[in-house]
């Protein structure tokens, strides 16, 4: 199992090597530059000087052979001069925000805890749904409760989110006055009267995404299941005399659950990417929301930053899966 992991560890290192290659050039050469943003009325040596304190009047290599230095190296050794008050990276060149004239990673760390509350918890709500669903659905094939959970999933998967979320805040914020409208970014738990607060402006957001999560679960979970059931181990499982709940639960949960982990694991990323639309529509001053904010803008190291970090997460879950279906399923482990 070590080789395999090793292995797959092995090939993740060229792919997020071009991935981070691709995301830079497309990036750098769309349309938009910092020098664009500079007023007119600025005198040329100024704006050298701007430019140059940018490090955007070097060759495209060498900026993105920087930007590589900065990312891998620079960047985690300011991480290990906070937490441990060190002075590693003292004098080194962070990656600049365009905007905001300051490093790129304290202003996503500034927005990361809002994503991972909401959105990590509607995720998190989607699974607990989905997976039940899915099973029992299965097990009670073309029943009422599956019918309905059929009608969930049509729901979920073609309604979309903004229009979900817009329905949400017209019928539970303005008509029934239930949940706030927007989120406050400001809130901080302190007591008991808070915690409620924040678990009512979460309410919504988690709502619409925790739906559109679940949907696409559950149907992937029912579909496993159902595939397994008609399979001679579970026949021959029954006619052992094994109860009912050890063959469900014990041997067919575990075999359709391969398939299952991949869309569960490949999912995680979009928690720390945000989601941008619903984060716009319910005001989460997340990932997301950072994310428009960086393209209007044009940002162009935060984009290139936030949309390699998304690769990273991808790639790292990826292989996360992988380790797991080789814990699921022994012979892929000595394939």
């Amino acid at each position: 199992m070590l080789t395999y992991t090793l292995r797959r560890l092995l090939l993740a290192i060229p792919t997020l090597l071009l991935i981070s290659l691709v995301i830079f050039l497309l990036v750098d050469l769309a349309p938009g530059s910092p020098a664009s943003e500079i007023p007119l009325t600025v005198p040329p040596e100024v704006r050298e000087k701007i430019l140059e304190s940018l490090s955007v009047n070097q060759p495209i290599f060498v900026r993105y052979l920087l930007w590589l230095k900065q990312f891998f190296w620079v960047e985690p050794l300011n991480g290990i001069d906070w937490l441990f008050g060190t002075n590693y990276a003292e004098g080194m060149q962070r990656i600049i925000s365009y905007q905001t004239r300051s490093p790129v990673f304290p202003l996503i760390g500034e927005r990361l805890p809002q994503t991972l509350t909401v959105i990590g918890t509607a995720y998190l709500v989607g699974v607990l749904i989905a997976l039940p669903i899915g099973i029992y659905s299965a097990y009670r094939q073309y029943s009422l409760f599956d019918q309905f959970g059929t009608m969930f999933a049509m729901i979920g998967f073609s309604v979309p989110t903004f229009f979900t979320g817009t329905v949400f805040i017209i019928v539970f914020g303005v008509w029934l006055g239930w949940f706030p409208t927007k989120y406050d970014t400001t809130l901080e738990v302190t007591d008991w009267d808070s915690f409620v607060k924040q678990l009512r402006q979460m309410a919504m957001p988690v709502m619409v995404l925790g739906l559109a999560n679940a949907a696409a679960i559950s149907r992937y979970m029912r579909s496993s299941m159902l595939e397994n059931m008609r399979q001679d181990y579970v026949r021959t499982a029954r006619a052992k005399g094994m109860s009912e709940r050890t063959v469900v639960l014990k041997h067919v949960l575990r075999n359709s659950m391969i398939p299952v982990v991949t869309i569960i694991a490949l999912g995680i990323p979009s928690i720390f990417g945000g989601a941008i639309i619903t984060e716009n529509l319910f005001g989460v001053n997340g990932i997301g929301a950072a994310l428009i904010g960086a393209i209007r803008g044009n940002d162009l190291p935060m984009v290139q930053t936030l949309a390699f970090i998304f690769a990273i997460l991808i790639v790292t879950f990826n292989l996360i899966a992988d380790v797991l279906y080789g814990l699921l399923d022994p012979r892929i482990r000595y394939d």
